[in-house]
């Protein structure tokens, strides 16, 4: 066990719900005397990310840093008011990337076919895209971001899942055999999703070569030709409130290539290294399937999470509600998917008619943090116990959508007394988190 000074905490994360306690994750940091390395996919291909994609190749960085078209300009030319609080050698530095990448963006430029769309782009995104152009390396720009927020990388780190400069997809398959391509249309669709199609099905169209636009002028992009359809298709406006049900469950998830063949990429050397190292792992909230999963099952992540010398705890925090992925899950269906992704990232494909031993879960999760109130997934805690896995309940507050929410000091408090340090009580509980 490594010195109580200089714990090491992994956090699996990714999308907006994951934002919302970077807070109560700074807390532990202070209180507990710990480092925390985030781990974050690079499998989106929703909002700004897919234009990204479409125009550039590379990542999905919107799981990374979470009307542009104006805002960007004022940023490149340095009228931006944003500039007033920045030193001049930083805003240098924003305007270089800036102008280097707006380069790029009109050197694809194909109009009227195909001209890059700035309808929901997120600077943040669009700088870390110019400085991996200008880099050649995803890491690289997350550096440096790093180093002009004056962020702490001794205390914080953001982990690529996979170190690429290639986009990575996904795939969902159903228990009725049918699958979904890409991440975008697993978790909120900004199209009803085809579920009939079985991956025999979709692959009788992997020789469509190209994009129709109006069905008249072929849009050249950055992706292969012969590229599947749905993984070409700009998926920038969606809605997380009204999503289309999936008629059955998840069945599991894997990685694709840009003709929805399965394969199974390595993850990042530096992920397995924080693993190794760690004194606890947190699962944190979010869509199970396409926020936390798509790191789960890279090439040995659960083997460096289940070894005997390994994380001491293993912590999920449940979400605070049930959404599109998840339907009618208990929390037992949330540690039974953690666990299916840990042992398959290990080489073995789990059939949805086989049963995994229960008994396996506190390999990969020891203790639940749940929320008690209307609308949260139901909590057996005799089951869980049976199986090796602590139960921690807390209370929040009903949000403005009637989902639960977490209160930040006593979501900080139960880390801090599972990681072992007791913080002393806390009295309100009306301090709410974003899920």
């Amino acid at each position: 066990m490594t010195p109580t000074s200089t714990r090491k905490v992994v956090v699996f994360s990714g999308g907006s719900a994951a934002n919302s306690l970077v807070d109560v994750f700074n807390e532990v940091i202070h209180n507990s005397a710990c480092s925390v390395n985030y781990v974050i996919p690079i499998s989106d291909n929703g909002g700004s990310s897919s234009e990204l994609i479409r125009v550039f190749g590379g990542p999905g960085i919107g799981d990374v840093r979470k009307d542009a078209a104006t805002e960007f300009l004022t940023l490149l030319t340095g009228t931006s008011e944003l500039y007033a609080s920045v030193a001049t050698p930083q805003a240098m530095l924003i305007r270089s990337i800036l102008s280097h990448l707006y380069l790029e963006i009109l050197k694809r430029n194909r109009p009227p076919s195909s001209t890059f769309n700035f309808q929901s782009a997120s600077i943040g995104n669009l700088f870390l895209t110019g400085a991996r152009l200008f880099s050649g390396s995803f890491e690289s720009a997350i550096y440096l971001l790093a180093i002009m927020g004056g962020v702490d990388e001794s205390k914080t780190a953001v982990l690529p899942a996979i170190v690429s400069n290639f986009s990575h997809h996904i795939a969902a398959g159903l228990a009725d055999g049918s699958v979904i391509m890409g991440q975008n249309a697993i978790s909120h669709p900004s199209e009803p999703t085809a579920l009939n199609q079985t991956i025999e099905e979709i692959c009788e169209h992997q020789n469509v070569s190209s994009l129709s636009n109006g069905g008249n002028t072929i849009i050249e992009d950055a992706n292969l030709p012969g590229s599947l359809p749905t993984l070409r298709r700009p998926n920038i406006a969606f809605s997380k409130a009204s999503e289309e049900p999936l008629p059955v469950r998840i069945d599991r998830i894997w990685y694709i290539n840009p003709y929805g063949q399965e394969m199974r990429p390595a993850p990042n050397p530096k992920v397995l290294g924080a693993i190794n190292d760690a004194d606890a792992i947190i699962y944190s909230i979010g869509s199970l399937y396409t926020s936390i999963v798509p790191s789960l099952i890279l090439q040995g992540v659960g083997a460096a999470i289940a070894r005997p010398d390994g994380p001491r705890f293993k912590v999920l925090i449940l979400n605070g509600s049930l959404d599109r992925e998840t339907g009618s899950f208990t929390a037992s269906d949330f540690i039974h998917a953690v666990a299916r992704a840990c042992i398959e990232s290990q080489g073995r494909t789990i059939k949805l008619s086989e049963e995994i031993d229960k008994d396996c879960w506190k390999d990969y999760v020891t203790h639940l943090i749940y929320l008690e109130g209307d609308c949260v997934p139901m909590v057996d805690k005799i089951e869980l116990w049976k199986h090796g896995v602590e139960s921690v309940r807390l209370y929040g507050r009903k949000g403005d959508n009637g989902t639960m929410k977490y209160d930040g000091k006593a979501l900080a408090q139960a880390l801090g007394a599972i990681l072992g340090k007791r913080e002393k009580a806390v009295k309100s509980r009306r301090n709410t988190l974003e899920r």
